[in-house]
């Protein structure tokens, strides 16, 4: 077999599971929550936070909420070996399910949702959607739950709006509310039908985190399939890379190899599961106190460590190539970007450029830059608040992306396995 061959069967392999992956993530948690299946699988314990914590070599993770954090601590770590984190996030922008949910006009049975983050919106217009996320009982007890295809947000046909096409102007309350039947309201029950699914009573939910979620399943497209289309892929396309490496990464090593996939990053990550809480120092602290680190060692540590914040870019768009820099073009297939920004918005800087060349170089990948146009705004990720947090040195990358925050979004196969590769070459010490 030729290595042309060899690349493309790897290839194959890596999208076919990333779909699968993807397809069990409709929600922060699941994603958590498959995350740590496959980390079981590959021999990884799972530790309470309220509990004392093994000491010694191994593999382990925790789980706060939507997000999960992994790592293994090879035999031979002291008080100031060093980490090695590889960051991204498991939410994704979309509607989330208010309070009194069940609502409903002129005979349509409609659900009440919030906007949450910054998601497309006439891009989740009539496509079929599920409710995902969990429910919590009276006694505390969670339960994950997603229905499968159940709503849709239905557009005003232009026969009702001729002049849709010149330009849609989406009202967020009254236009975005889904419908999921026809009938009298005071006959349904949003809630009662996801107790019913996790095989509770409706009385017994005191709480709940639900979102929505398109349906459409995960497909490779186009000239040589070269394409890929999915949902949530900003960014479940880094939570997935990083998995894949971690789950690869040498157990011999001079640093502990961490995933860090925290939640909230498309609200800002203030939360005690976001990367601008407590959750990632809390881990750390807690490896480093097994090792017997004094504030000292753990400061020596995070001084020699390294954080791969890996959140999605954009790929220059054919149709508006005027709102990208005009110099720096990343395009779809040349590889995963490095994302810079003079004001600090990615957390980039010239050490970890060369970092990032180094990974990339070992894993025999291809990447490319991005910045911003001077005259559209930057997004932000985890990586400046990971390094304002902790001092530990960052470098923003990510699998550059068309129609970022839509209902489904656009990759290049080679770039998200680019992703994972050069990922795991980072966590060996590249």
């Amino acid at each position: 077999m030729t290595d042309a061959h060899a690349h493309n069967d790897s290839v194959a392999a890596y999208i076919e599971d990333f779909g699968r992956f993807i397809a069990a993530s409709p929600s922060s948690y699941h994603a958590a929550a498959e995350t740590a299946r496959r980390l079981e699988v590959a021999g990884f314990s799972r530790l309470n936070e309220s509990e004392e914590w093994l000491t010694g070599a191994g593999k382990r993770y925790v789980i706060r909420d939507g997000a999960v954090i992994a790592w293994r601590q090879p035999e031979a770590s002291v008080a100031t070996t060093p980490f090695r984190i590889l960051g991204a996030h498991t939410d994704s922008p979309g509607f989330k399910l208010k309070p009194k949910p069940t609502i409903g006009a002129h005979g349509w049975l409609q659900a009440g949702v919030e906007v949450y983050g910054g998601p497309l919106l006439n891009s989740w217009l009539d496509r079929e959607l599920e409710l995902a996320g969990r429910i919590v009982t009276r006694e505390g007890r969670e339960y994950l739950v997603r229905t499968g295809p159940f709503l849709r947000i239905p557009q005003l046909a232009i026969h009702l709006d001729r002049d849709a096409n010149s330009g849609l102007t989406l009202d967020r309350q009254r236009h975005t509310t889904p419908v999921f039947g026809v009938g009298d309201v005071s006959t349904a029950d949003v809630i009662g039908y996801l107790a019913h699914i996790a095989g509770v009573e409706s009385w017994d939910v005191a709480g709940y985190d639900i979102l929505t979620a398109d349906t459409q399943e995960p497909r490779r497209f186009g000239l040589n399939d070269s394409l890929f289309a999915s949902g949530r892929m900003d960014n479940l396309s880094s939570v997935y890379a990083g998995l894949v490496a971690l789950l690869g990464a040498p157990e011999k090593s001079e640093h502990i190899s961490v995933l860090a996939a925290f939640d909230h990053e498309e609200l800002g990550s203030e939360t005690r599961s976001g990367a601008a809480g407590p959750f990632l120092d809390d881990v750390l602290s807690r490896i480093g106190a097994g090792l017997g680190a004094s504030v000292s060692d753990r400061l020596r540590a995070y001084a020699e460590s390294w954080c791969l914040s890996a959140d999605a870019g954009h790929s220059v768009h054919p149709n508006y190539a005027e709102k990208h820099d005009p110099v720096n073009h990343p395009v779809a297939g040349s590889g995963p970007l490095l994302k810079i920004n003079a004001n600090q918005r990615y957390a980039t800087d010239a050490a970890g450029a060369s970092l990032w060349t180094r990974a990339c170089a070992a894993a025999r990948v291809p990447h490319q830059e991005f910045v911003s146009n001077n005259t559209v705004p930057c997004g932000s990720t985890i990586g400046p608040l990971t390094a304002t947090r902790l001092g530990i040195r960052v470098v923003d990358v990510g699998v550059p992306l068309l129609s970022m925050h839509s209902s489904r979004e656009l990759a290049h196969v080679d770039d998200l396995f680019g992703l994972s590769a050069a990922a795991g070459a980072f966590l060996a010490g590249a």
